[in-house]
């Protein structure tokens, strides 16, 4: 089977441009994190009484989503999230900004754990079991974007790789010669 230089650069390119794409969507979309507390808010406190009467209005909406730079709620505009490079007269070096953006990747971890900890802790305080069966939390299609750019990124490593293969091989083939 004889491959073409330039279909594996041709594959190396486009699944690099995918992958810087659906990493850049990813970064800047708010679903990596969903809340989802419809049916709770519909089986709860807020739900019809036996007359019919909706109670909606005691009941604030609890759904939320989240991205790297904000969070959602469902009625409330988006809230941003501490962004440090947006004030104006504080300068970071660039190693500086790396370390402060590793730090905020290495925080985002533990915020996810923390906040799955804290919602069990508080359904044993309360009691309430079938509390988790009415909310719903999960990751969005923002991380699953993160990950197809991932594996784009993989992709991309081995068409190269397998390209400089045949290089080297063409390489030795010439000498040979």
């Amino acid at each position: 089977m004889r491959v073409h230089l330039g279909a594996l650069a041709g594959a190396a390119s486009l699944s690099g441009a995918l992958s810087f794409v659906l990493l850049a969507a990813a970064i800047g979309t708010d679903f990596w994190y969903i809340i989802d507390t419809e049916r709770l808010q519909r089986s709860g406190p807020g739900a019809r009484d036996p007359a019919g009467a909706s109670n909606r209005s005691q009941l604030e909406p609890l759904s939320s989503h989240s991205g790297l730079w904000r969070t959602c709620r469902v009625q409330s505009p988006c809230a941003p999230l501490m962004n440090p490079f947006w004030q104006e007269n504080v300068t970071f070096s660039d190693s500086s900004r790396q370390l402060l953006t590793l730090v905020t990747l290495a925080g985002i971890s533990v915020y996810i754990a923390y906040s799955a900890a804290a919602f069990r802790e508080a359904l044993f305080l309360l009691e309430e079991k079938a509390l988790l069966d009415q909310v719903d939390i999960r990751f969005g299609w923002s991380l699953a974007l993160g990950w197809i750019s991932f594996i784009a990124e993989l992709l991309t490593g081995a068409a190269f790789l397998a390209a400089a293969r045949v290089l080297s091989l063409r390489r030795r083939q010439d000498q040979a010669i």
